[in-house]
């Protein structure tokens, strides 16, 4: 079987100034209205979320909540899974008239953002909701846009974006890899 060369297109330096860079673009667009929530979308997303919270936070100057959200049930899909991994929603607070930040790894069909989305509005009635994401790469199948983009990377259908961060995978990174079809 042939080898899969990965092209890391952010390493750790790079995902860490592409935070930053959301952070401040978070900070200066929602802090005049009031309240924001942080919320990370497992399983990745929450790790960022975690990340952006407190350097938004140091911005606006008042804690900023976090929290995070469990979407398995909520899919499209979720009947053709056969059994969805559950991580848990965490959201210990009034989410009524804030400003909710989903915070997302890749940004792909948005078909995730919808069920995530979904999930926010049984848990609440938001003042708005925003889409932060660390990696944009085209292929939407729903009418939706990030707010807060850390890069674009125009992708073909045949390849595959792995977001890594320490937390889980011992390095923060972002690769491509072209997927390898199955020869007959």
């Amino acid at each position: 079987m042939p080898e899969i060369s990965q092209k890391i297109v952010l390493d750790g330096d790079a995902v860490s100034r592409a935070l930053t860079r959301i952070a401040h673009e978070i900070a200066e667009r929602d802090a005049r209205h009031g309240p924001i929530v942080i919320v990370g979308i497992h399983r990745r997303g929450v790790h960022l979320a975690r990340r952006l919270a407190p350097q938004v936070s140091e911005l606006v100057g008042e804690t900023v909540a976090l929290g995070s959200l469990d979407i398995a049930f909520y899919r499209d899909d979720v009947s053709t899974r056969t059994s969805p991994v559950v991580h848990g929603t965490e959201v210990d607070v009034d989410l009524s008239g804030k400003t909710v930040v989903l915070v997302d790894d890749v940004l792909y069909s948005g078909r995730t953002t919808r069920a995530a989305i979904d999930a926010i509005f049984d848990l609440g009635r938001p003042g708005r909701v925003r889409l932060a994401v660390l990696i944009d790469r085209g292929h939407r199948e729903l009418p939706l846009r990030p707010d807060f983009v850390g890069k674009n990377l125009p992708t073909s259908s045949g390849e595959r974006v792995h977001v890594r961060v320490t937390e889980l995978d011992g390095v923060d990174e972002v690769t491509v890899e072209p997927t390898v079809e199955p020869t007959a």
